[in-house]
């Protein structure tokens, strides 16, 4: 299964696969971080449509085309921000990565790439993001034909390291 997982650094709005997954706001109407750089790279497309959505609730994911991105989907999920562990956040991190890849497997999507969902300005603690995501991904592909390629796209090499220890765990 470790064939199936990779984690690199880069920038994901420049990833070829078939689905990116896009750490969202709950409007999904664009914001900072990874959103911002998805919707620039995307276009005023993306925004059109994402108007249409009608937001995303914490925990779930929606589904757009991908515009000028190399990618030609984008998932949108919307993740947890972090109040001490107390508030279901490990919970709804899970969420977050299970229903972006049903809907990859929905759609069988063969590669898709996840950022660090919640650790930025959300505050997720990035050991335990990293952790959550790779448990959750591992658990899915054991039981799911698709997505065949998972990618952990990392902005920075504290992520590379997080996703490398929990891989190893």
């Amino acid at each position: 299964m470790e064939e199936q997982i990779k984690i690199i650094k880069a920038d994901i709005t420049k990833l070829q696969t078939d689905a990116i997954v896009n750490a969202a706001n709950r409007t999904l109407l664009g914001g900072g971080g990874v959103d911002g750089s998805i919707h620039r790279a995307a276009g005023p497309e993306l925004l059109k449509e994402c108007c249409t959505l009608g937001g995303c609730p914490t925990g779930h994911a929606k589904l757009t085309r991908g515009y000028q991105l190399p990618a030609d989907w984008i998932i949108h999920t919307v993740g947890p921000i972090w109040n001490g562990g107390e508030s279901a956040e490990e919970e709804l991190l899970t969420n977050c990565y299970e229903n972006s890849l049903k809907l990859a497997e929905e759609s069988k999507f063969v590669s898709i790439a996840f950022p660090a969902i919640s650790t930025g300005i959300y505050k997720f603690p990035p050991d335990k993001a990293a952790i959550i995501a790779l448990k959750t991904v591992y658990s899915f592909l054991e039981k799911n034909e698709y997505p065949k390629e998972v990618i952990f796209c990392c902005f920075s090499d504290d992520a590379v390291t997080h996703h490398n220890n929990a891989l190893r765990k």
